[in-house]
């Protein structure tokens, strides 16, 4: 199962949810959280639109922007909003040719790529769609890691560990002497980029000989399938396994802290809680297809990160992300 299909039911779930409460003719109305709930049928996207919205990108936003695109069919069925996942950078790699209208991205847009963007005359927003914290998992047979330090991390991962840092024992002598076997994100995924400059203290720079991949689902196997084994990704495919893996605590300084939605919306666990964003293009938004389906995703951002089982964000960020919308969409 790949990270852009693992929240199919949970999608199912809110479409379903969103059919009850148009059969019952209820408005979107703020939560006691301060999101929104799902907007009636046709209450923002008046007359019925057709066409195709492209959207590439991480396949860690990949499922959120998938079930806005599943919801967001239930007002607008002749809009196609298919998802693809072909990492952060190949993402931008495609929006900045022109070739889609939304990247979905799990870092920030690098220089180069807006140069990139800007030889074509691409222009584009950075819209915060959700939060999400790194988990760092060991196999469920590791019982002498709860928590780790920043720089017990970068001992494991840094170039220089490669080929010398083989054992847990390597990495702190109260360790045992275990196999060390290291799992992760391929090198074009943004999860890889952020992690390795927050770990490591250089974006790209990682031990080249652990075992790489872009889908999760092969870094659950390896890691739950090995004693010593350890891996990263996001937090909320974390809860979905967390009957085969062990979440571990992370110290950046200030003691152990577990992942969790307050603990990332709160700035305490430092530094792998990071947001997540999509980036549209101001020429798509002026298609009437693409800035309805923004307007959706937009409104009901809350519901829509809660039923796609994301971090969602709080009532700040989320006035923030629906100003940053307006701004991009008042561009001549």
């Amino acid at each position: 199962m790949t990270s852009g299909q693992r929240r199919l039911s949970a999608v199912a779930t809110a479409a379903l949810v969103v059919s009850l409460a148009a059969a019952c003719g209820g408005d979107a109305k703020p939560t006691s959280e301060g999101t929104s709930a799902a907007a009636a049928p046709g209450e923002s996207q008046g007359a019925a639109l057709s066409g195709e919205v492209k959207t590439d990108g991480s396949s860690t936003v990949a499922p959120l922007t998938q079930a806005a695109s599943e919801l967001f069919g239930e007002e607008q069925p002749q809009v196609k909003v298919p998802v693809g996942s072909s990492g952060t950078g190949g993402g931008f790699e495609k929006f900045c040719n022109g070739e889609t209208d939304i990247s979905n991205a799990s870092r920030p847009i690098k220089d180069e790529e807006k140069a990139a963007c800007e030889a074509k005359g691409i222009k584009f927003a950075e819209l915060t769609v959700a939060t999400d914290a790194l988990t760092v998992v060991v196999s469920k047979e590791n019982d002498w890691a709860t928590c780790l330090t920043t720089d017990q991390l970068k001992k494991m991962w840094e170039p220089a560990a490669e080929g010398k840092v083989k054992t847990w024992k390597d990495v702190d002598p109260k360790f045992p002497a275990e196999e060390l076997k290291l799992y992760g994100p391929g090198t074009d995924s943004g999860t890889f980029d952020y992690f390795t400059d927050e770990i490591n203290g250089e974006e790209g720079a990682s031990r080249k000989d652990y075992s790489p991949s872009e889908n999760d689902n092969d870094i659950v196997t390896g890691v739950s399938g090995a004693k010593g084994g350890l891996g990263y990704f996001g937090f909320t495919y974390f809860e979905e396994n967390a009957d085969k893996l062990k979440a571990i605590e992370i110290d950046s300084g200030s003691g152990c802290v577990a992942p969790s939605v307050e603990a990332a919306q709160g700035g305490k666990y430092t530094p792998l809680a990071r947001p997540l964003f999509v980036y549209p293009s101001a020429a798509a938004v002026k298609r009437p297809e693409v800035a309805a389906f923004l307007d959706y995703y937009v409104a009901n951002i809350g519901t829509i990160a809660k039923d796609a089982k994301f971090i969602p964000l709080n009532p700040e960020q989320e006035a923030k992300l629906k100003s940053d919308l307006e701004s991009l969409k008042s561009q001549g």
